[in-house]
């Protein structure tokens, strides 16, 4: 087990990770903020899904994910489609131009973090991602799980 001063320091560099994320944040277009982004990219990795389900995946209000897919579905990112096996609730699915989305804002992405790590080595990046891997695995799906009152 790690010492007490390890588990302080990763804190305080979890806590750092916020800058990387408004980096991250700031090459989305400009018609597609980070919510947009984050139903897009749920969609693309998980398929086609209820609004419920959405929510539990962002880890947010009904009312928030409402308005994100609102955002995107205005732009025909995504359709609601009705559910087959009850006619009041829609499915979400990502469109072709969704899909599009989706590839410009993986461009974007990748760009920014060969550009920000053109000094790692292809094995430092490959520990960062078996590591943060690690981490998430330890942590379990937090998105839906949730920590009882």
């Amino acid at each position: 087990m790690a010492a007490q001063r390890h588990y302080d320091e990763l804190a305080r560099q979890l806590s750092a990770i916020g800058a990387v994320k408004r980096d991250m944040a700031r090459i989305l277009p400009h018609d597609c903020p980070a919510g947009s982004a984050a139903v897009l990219t749920l969609l693309a990795r998980y398929g086609e899904m209820r609004m419920s389900r959405l929510a539990e995946l962002l880890a947010v209000d009904m009312s928030v994910t409402s308005r994100h897919v609102a955002h995107v579905a205005d732009r025909g990112w995504i359709e609601r489609r009705p559910d087959p096996a009850d006619k009041r609730s829609r499915i979400l699915h990502l469109t072709d131009e969704g899909h599009r989305q989706m590839t410009e804002l993986g461009t974007r992405t990748t760009q920014l973090l060969a550009d920000r790590l053109s000094d790692w080595t292809d094995d430092e990046v490959g520990q960062l991602i078996a590591l943060m891997t690690r981490l998430r695995d330890s942590f379990g799906d937090c998105r839906t799980t949730r920590t009882p009152a």
